[in-house]
């Protein structure tokens, strides 16, 4: 790309991976031994990444940029050379799966492998043109009507059929998947689509070797629910509703106004305190909870949407408190940097032979993927020590686990080490006895 990089203008605040916060601790505490993840792990240099792909409008990059309104217009200006330089290429598009958008940027092909072919001729042109060695594919598209496991998506010799015969079942966001797990691409999905959470293209990603990571960006009012829930269950705090509602005028508001495209939305969003509270576990604060999630579509907001929460919980005696919260956030802002992340993990993942589904990076994603019969963690820090746990793993330095008592001599004894085949010795009891 010529001209000046938007990754020089500011410091890229908000990433795990390249900058503070992300330092990773190796070792002990006392040993006082950190490391910034980027001077850790071999990740590919910022200055070195090149961009291309695909968009279902014609507009340049600065065309797009100043549609959306998103970035300060004199900061556009100043990027104008790089961005006018950065077309997209005509994308793929099934109007039954977004239906408040017309494309008017889009391949003409008879079938769905067609599509699947001139998205595979792309992925080749970009490679030899701009010379690059890996590369990855986010997808950064819309939110797609809410869609359940067909047929045609039980295997890849089912799927590869059904873009044979146009099954209607299969997405757009299916068939971009498809050509970059064929073309040994590493995949993320950064909407709440099914895309690649489903067999066909988990068996492909796992014959071709290709790390593939979903779904949705946690961004806004998800990443402050997996951090405020895991606090209400630490504490031990009943949990009466939890009412959450949405403002925003993009694109994204425009095709959620769709009441099936909100579906696929609602579904993701909703997860997440299920998972993080567990109500069969703890029935009596989290059974009975009432969950509700709203998005309305006002375009005078742009880009910057607004989230309000509404908390009803209950403490000692079963006595009501609540908690508000009004999120007013820039959803672009907080999406673009896990992009990067998430382009630089995945190409590592890729160069260091992980394939399938990398539930370490379940830390981006609002609805993370996660093996078959496997629930998902939505813990947000759960997810962030899972994330620098694999680094350290990759790289051969010991685990954290943050337990804490290797620091201690208690009375001179030795540390208790705990085995199911044996009784705790008398010593070891004593120990006990002056600690509890």
């Amino acid at each position: 790309m010529k001209g000046k990089s938007p990754l020089t203008i500011a410091p890229p605040t908000g990433k795990v991976g390249v900058l503070l916060p992300g330092t990773l601790r190796l070792g002990k505490r006392s040993e006082h031994r950190f490391s910034k993840i980027r001077d850790f792990v071999p990740l590919a240099d910022l200055k070195d990444l090149v961009f291309g792909g695909w968009d279902i409008f014609p507009d340049t990059l600065a065309q797009a940029a100043r549609k959306a309104g998103v970035l300060d217009r004199n900061l556009v200006e100043s990027l104008r050379p790089t961005l006018e330089s950065l077309r997209p290429w005509p994308g793929v598009w099934d109007g039954r799966y977004v239906r408040r958008l017309k494309a008017t940027h889009r391949k003409q092909a008879k079938t769905k492998r067609a599509s699947a072919e001139a998205l595979l001729a792309d992925i080749q042109r970009f490679r030899e043109e701009q010379r690059v060695d890996r590369l990855v594919m986010i997808w950064c598209g819309s939110t797609e009507v809410f869609q359940t496991i067909h047929p045609v998506h039980r295997s890849l010799k089912a799927f590869e059929l059904g873009l044979e015969h146009n099954d209607p079942a299969i997405s757009s966001s299916q068939i971009y998947a498809y050509a970059s797990l064929c073309a040994r691409v590493p995949f993320a999905n950064g909407a709440p689509n099914l895309t690649v959470d489903i067999p066909a293209l988990q068996e492909l990603a796992a014959r071709r070797r290709v790390p593939i990571a979903g779904k949705d960006f946690k961004t806004g009012q998800t990443f402050l629910k997996t951090v405020i829930a895991p606090a209400l269950k630490a504490r031990v705090l009943g949990l009466s509703g939890w009412y959450s509602t949405n403002i925003l005028g993009n694109r994204d508001g425009e095709v959620l106004d769709d009441p099936k495209a909100f579906r696929t939305k609602e579904v993701s969003k909703l997860s997440v305190l299920d998972s993080i509270l567990q109500p069969a576990l703890y029935p009596t604060l989290y059974r009975d909870f009432c969950h509700m999630v709203r998005i309305n579509y006002y375009p005078p907001r742009g880009d910057n949407k607004e989230g309000w929460d509404n908390i009803d919980i209950f403490g000692w005696l079963g006595y009501p408190m609540q908690i508000k919260v009004n999120f007013l956030c820039r959803d672009s802002i907080l999406a673009a940097p896990i992009v990067l992340d998430l382009a630089l993990f995945l190409d590592l993942a890729q160069r260091a032979g992980m394939s399938g589904i990398q539930e370490w990076l379940s830390f981006y994603f609002k609805s993370p993927m996660a093996a078959a019969g496997i629930e998902p963690e939505h813990d947000l820090f759960v997810q962030l020590i899972k994330l620098q746990n694999t680094l350290r793993f990759l790289m051969g330095e010991e685990q954290i686990t943050h337990l804490g008592i290797e620091y201690y001599d208690y009375y001179g004894l030795p540390v208790p080490r705990p085995s199911a085949r044996r009784r705790l010795t008398n010593r070891q009891r004593v120990w006990l006895e002056h600690t509890s």
